[in-house]
């Protein structure tokens, strides 16, 4: 026979268990197409960490409006965020604020072919040619470099977007950058031989990557949908730093990866070089001094514009452009 509840029973059931009872709809608008970066969001929604949470999130799929404009017109609830376009979005004014940082260190750095006997050392890419990608980050980044070398930063470039690498490799062009995590394990795939100059080595901070935002909103109106987003995020790319074989399954298994030896590969690349969990850090916590000093190189440098193209002055404190009181501490 089956009793009613009594009054007294259903107080008796938890607030969070009733809760679990109706989901909620989030959206995630990423960077780029989907890639190991983002291996913890698939995870957390393919292994059910989301759906603990009472979310069901939906990644959205690329497109060529940056992610970072999408959240703040208000398309998306949430974004993986680059660096740069976070800080670029950030400060020209938009209500954007970073909640996790996905990779602990620089996974960026400028590659060569091995072979080219005029490069030894940064100070030589000066008058040579490097394929880029058309963002003003790239020449701040490259004229500190050669500047940092002793070398007088002038170089001529090409604009070719991901053809940077197979111009590279036919040796159309001297340099470009890569992240290590990607392009550069799909360079060892291929064979080809390749060698690199580390930023940091070189004038460059260190600085994080990946950043995961919300809006300066939505963060006021609803901390708890935060605090349960987050949270399940960070179950998820903890999970795959534990088990990056398997993470890689799960992405392969999206259908969106012709070559599952890259994804494999890239995992690999990302535990074996501490990039998630990097020390006793909590995977995806920002470090303070790491995001003010790249912010404040990338106002000094005149990456950081208006709308009329004019260099934004350094304001100081950017201690409230990110904000982790979901992780409780």
């Amino acid at each position: 026979m089956i009793r009613p509840l009594t009054l007294a029973a259903l107080l008796a059931v938890p607030l969070t268990a009733q809760a679990q009872t109706t989901t909620t709809d989030v959206t995630v608008a990423l960077d780029w197409m989907l890639n190991t970066n983002h291996v913890g969001l698939v995870v957390a929604r393919d292994r059910g960490f989301y759906a603990e949470e009472g979310l069901s999130v939906d990644l959205l799929p690329y497109s060529d409006t940056n992610s970072a404009a999408l959240l703040a017109a208000g398309v998306a609830d949430f974004a993986y965020l680059t660096s740069l376009g976070f800080m670029s979005a950030k400060a020209g004014g938009a209500d954007l604020v970073a909640l996790w940082a996905t990779m602990q260190r620089e996974a960026g750095r400028l590659v060569y072919n091995s072979d080219n006997p005029a490069i030894t050392r940064p100070a030589d890419l000066s008058g040579l040619t490097y394929a880029g990608f058309g963002s003003a980050w790239e020449a701040a980044l490259i004229g500190t470099m050669i500047a940092h070398d002793g070398g007088e930063p002038v170089w001529d470039t090409v604009t070719l977007g991901t053809g940077a690498y197979e111009a590279l490799a036919s040796g159309a062009v001297d340099f470009t950058l890569e992240v290590a995590t990607w392009e550069g394990v799909n360079g060892e795939l291929l064979g080809r031989e390749q060698s690199s100059f580390t930023y940091a080595d070189y004038g460059i901070p260190e600085q994080q990557g990946g950043y995961i935002g919300t809006t300066g909103a939505l963060l006021a109106e609803e901390p708890e949908l935060i605090a349960r987003f987050m949270r399940a995020t960070q179950a998820g790319y903890t999970w795959a730093a534990e088990n990056p074989a398997e993470a890689a399954d799960l992405l392969i298994a999206t259908g969106e990866f012709p070559n599952p030896a890259l994804v494999q590969g890239s995992m690999q690349a990302i535990v074996e070089g501490s990039y998630l969990r990097d020390g006793s850090h909590p995977v995806g916590r920002i470090d303070a001094g790491k995001f003010a000093t790249m912010a404040e190189f990338l106002f000094d440098s005149g990456v950081l514009i208006d709308a009329g193209g004019a260099a934004l002055d350094w304001p100081g404190d950017v201690s409230g452009w990110h904000d982790q009181s979901w992780l409780g501490q």
